[in-house]
């Protein structure tokens, strides 16, 4: 043996090796695949990966939500940047499943009935972080007591946006109460007031230097969620056509409306208004 694997740990009775602390054997005996079909592997492991950067991406959002809740703005930076990363991770993941065809598909497709991402309780906790609320969409997850908990908390509180308004507003950039302490469970609406508070930290940059780095990382969210859901609609298309999605939706024409919904209105308003 030679020097250079002298001193690799080799026992591991008493100590985490990388299978145990990564309980791996768990991780990967989770892709248990309903048929003999080739492709279906591969179909298991894209959504598995998926969800696990999002449960990632709610730990940091959450945290950075913490943060900006207690006016550490520098923080919350680090950790929307993290999650911005973790998005662009998310988006590639659909170009390998794009090397499934349609065929391929339908070999196993039937399979999993009714089983659809649109079910996703971490995706769906992920939108109403950002300020998408639907109540609506609690309706999937009524059966699993837990998810609807952590659903119903997400929808009753105070999205990363109406946050990031609260710092407006206590840097002297006064938004009516109407916009602060409005019900939270309802789709935010777009506010001129809001607009033109944005537009004063654009203008004023070295003022309100950290509302304005935080108003870019915001975009930069936004952004890279919106190149997730056009990845998945041109995967999906490219897959099963317009065909209706395996858990009741109109498929493609739903992820396109969802293409129109914007997350953070004022911040894309104010490039107009500059």
């Amino acid at each position: 043996m030679t020097d250079t694997y002298k001193s690799a740990h080799t026992d591991f009775k008493t100590g985490f090796s990388y299978t145990s602390y990564l309980k791996l054997e768990q991780l990967l005996g989770a892709q248990e695949c309903l048929t003999d079909a080739h492709d279906e592997p591969l179909f298991i492991i894209i959504h598995h990966v998926q969800e696990l950067w999002m449960k990632l991406m709610i730990h940091e959002l959450q945290s950075a939500m913490i943060c900006l809740e207690n006016a550490t703005i520098d923080p919350a930076m680090k950790m929307l940047a993290r999650v911005s990363k973790t998005q662009e991770q998310m988006a590639s993941a659909w170009e390998v499943l794009k090397t499934m065809t349609p065929s391929d598909y339908l070999v196993f497709r039937s399979s999993f009935g009714q089983a659809s991402g649109f079910q996703s309780h971490q995706y769906r906790l992920i939108e109403f972080l950002f300020g998408n609320k639907n109540a609506f969409m609690m309706r999937p997850h009524e059966q699993h007591l837990e998810h609807h908990r952590l659903l119903s908390q997400a929808l009753n509180a105070p999205s990363i946006y109406d946050l990031s308004l609260r710092l407006l507003h206590q840097a002297g950039l006064t938004l009516p109460t109407s916009i602060l302490e409005r019900d939270y469970a309802q789709p935010y609406e777009a506010s001129e007031i809001v607009r033109d508070a944005w537009l004063r930290v654009y203008q004023n940059t070295d003022q309100y230097w950290e509302l304005y780095a935080l108003a870019e990382k915001l975009i930069d969210v936004e952004d890279n969620f919106r190149r997730w859901r056009f990845n998945h609609l041109i995967t999906v298309e490219r897959v099963i056509g317009f065909k209706a999605g395996s858990g009741g939706t109109a498929g493609v024409p739903y992820l396109r409306r969802a293409l129109e919904i914007v997350l953070f209105p004022e911040l894309w308003q104010v490039r107009t208004a500059l």
